[in-house]
């Protein structure tokens, strides 16, 4: 194997992150752990981290007669439309963690 499949192989594998902040919340809390799958797609209703004109989102995927724009739960933070961004999903939420107690999401 050459070493760029070998990279490619890990970077495949889930990955956890902490949640700072509280634009996800109440659904993702301030502190809370997700666990990530690499992905390069999302449909509707998603919550996935996407690289966004160079920075990283974590939100909902929404894609209705609106558009696409990434959502967060917490109705303070606005909604950002997609429509003239460059953008590209990057991984799909898979469980949540608060405190040991596990939410696992399934789409």
């Amino acid at each position: 194997l050459m070493q760029d499949e070998l990279s490619s192989c890990s970077s495949k594998e889930p990955f956890a992150l902490q949640v700072l902040g509280d634009s996800m919340a109440p659904e993702f809390p301030d502190k809370c752990m997700i666990i990530i799958e690499p992905a390069d797609w999302c449909q509707s209703g998603m919550y996935v981290m996407v690289m966004l004109e160079g920075e990283r989102w974590f939100r909902q995927y929404i894609k209705d007669e609106a558009g696409e724009r990434l959502v967060a739960v917490n109705d303070l933070y606005p909604d950002i439309p997609l429509a003239d961004l460059e953008w590209k999903p990057e991984g799909i939420i898979m469980q949540r963690n608060i405190r040991r107690k596990v939410k696992h999401y399934k789409y």
